[in-house]
């Protein structure tokens, strides 16, 4: 692993992004860790990434990530839960990365819509901005909300207003609300 201390999630996720690969599974990077890339700097050592996988893929998922010397923790998912499972990785200085295994709802195409960027010498795929809004609207915290608005009002070109309301509605009424106050009227 690449990490030499604590404060380096980042490093965590290069290392978890090789064994994806190498798995072959599909992900983006999702949440506050996305956030500069689509022109909003804002501070943070936590990392997110969303899965494109079968259900109950994140278990066998685990071993690889287990054998490289990483922790791992698995969280299954309630039946009304919106995250559809979780493996969380760590190492010895704490650093941690989230990998979600899928959202409720999340439209199947989000993967085709990813942002490649080059960190390190790696290439990342970060999810690409409707997608983020939708996500950040579902799920509804104040500085979820802020991370939208934030996302919505720095973009460097038209955002498609059609497909973001329409991937906002799949998540649920609240959500599509909350998209709604985002929108200048």
């Amino acid at each position: 692993m690449r990490t030499t201390r604590s404060g380096q999630s980042a490093l965590l996720l290069l290392d978890a992004v090789g064994i994806l690969r190498a798995e072959q599974v599909d992900y983006a990077i999702i949440g506050a860790f996305a956030l500069p890339v689509l022109g909003v700097v804002r501070a943070t050592i936590h990392v997110d990434a969303l899965l494109f996988i079968k259900p109950g893929h994140l278990l066998r998922l685990a071993k690889p990530f287990k054998r490289a010397g990483f922790n791992t923790e698995l969280r299954t998912a309630e039946a009304d839960d919106p995250v559809l499972g979780m493996l969380v990785l760590g190492d010895k200085f704490g650093n941690q990365v989230e990998l979600l295994g899928g959202l409720r709802n999340q439209d199947s195409s989000a993967l085709s819509r990813t942002l490649e960027i080059k960190f390190r010498d790696e290439t990342l795929r970060i999810v690409g901005r409707e997608d983020f809004i939708a996500m950040k609207c579902f799920a509804g915290s104040a500085q979820d909300v802020l991370d939208a608005r934030s996302a919505y009002e720095t973009a460097p070109g038209p955002i498609n207003l059609d497909l973001l309301r329409t991937l906002t509605r799949r998540f649920r009424r609240e959500a599509a609300d909350r998209l709604e106050e985002i929108l200048p009227a």
